[in-house]
């Protein structure tokens, strides 16, 4: 990952004094191929600001695909009468209503099978108190994917003498960024297709993606750079303090960046992580 020249313009606030490591740096990101590795623009702008709060989140995505295998999911009622005792009463009751309704059509020999079917259910019932058909393979984690890294930041500016320049310019830049490159004007895919036949100024390219989607940029903080990274929101708060003209003296910036893909180990010591 090349750093952004010497011959780039710089837009921020005036930080005299503090150290370079508590300074980030946006700049925008580019690439001659298709799989080539992304370079910073020759020539472009880097808008730099402390920052105030910072939080780098990686979800990773751990799953137990057999977590609903065990007779508690099927079973959940039943199951929780069995581990808790409570199915005892029940079966005392039934053997009881079965004894009586015996007794009455006079059935008297049944009765000791009866009670040998109500012993042997007792038994069972006992011996399930207190177990559970949790074990290591239905509870185990399988790695199913992780999302994009996160970072949630907070970008200060500030302005000593020039609100224009200092707080609102970098703060135009990053929202350049963060918004499409361009929107197309051109009408529903079939109209372009039907151009496109008839020979009309419209490329293929034009036909299928007309528009072009924001800006890669890069982001420098504390000696690790972390990149490519797309603007996921952007916020301007609209209430900060303004001038006798206007114009913004300071700005918090919430911002939420994501990394383009997600990230593995190679990735991360390439970042400075490692």
């Amino acid at each position: 990952m090349s750093a952004p020249s010497q011959a780039s313009q710089t837009l921020g606030s005036e930080w005299s004094g503090l150290s370079p490591h508590l300074i980030a740096k946006f700049y925008e990101l580019q690439r001659q191929e298709s799989n080539g590795p992304w370079l910073a623009v020759p020539d472009g702008v880097t808008v730099v600001a402390p920052l105030t709060e910072s939080n780098l989140e990686a979800t990773l995505n751990w799953q137990s695909p057999f977590e609903n295998s065990g007779p508690e999911s099927n079973m959940p009622a039943l199951m929780a009468m069995l581990q808790s005792g409570a199915i005892q009463p029940v079966i005392d009751a039934m053997g009881l209503a079965a004894k009586v309704g015996a007794e009455k059509v006079g059935a008297a020999g049944a009765n000791p099978l009866i009670e040998s079917v109500r012993s042997q259910a007792m038994a069972a019932a006992r011996g399930l108190e207190g177990r559970t058909g949790i074990t290591r393979l239905n509870s185990m984690q399988v790695f199913a994917g992780m999302p994009p890294i996160k970072f949630q930041i907070t970008a200060l500016f500030r302005a000593w003498k020039d609100p224009a320049k200092e707080v609102e310019a970098p703060f135009n830049q990053l929202m350049a960024w963060a918004l499409p490159e361009k929107l197309s004007e051109l009408g529903p895919i079939l109209s372009r297709a039907a151009d496109y036949a008839a020979g009309g100024s419209a490329s293929i390219v034009d036909v299928l993606a007309p528009s072009k989607a924001p800006s890669k940029i890069a982001m420098t903080y504390k000696g690790r750079t972390y990149a490519p990274l797309v603007i996921e929101s952007i916020g301007q708060p609209i209430s900060s303090p303004i001038d006798s003209d206007g114009r913004y003296v300071e700005l918090l910036v919430p911002m939420t960046l994501c990394t383009l893909t997600a990230l593995d180990r190679a990735d991360w010591k390439r970042m400075g992580g490692g």
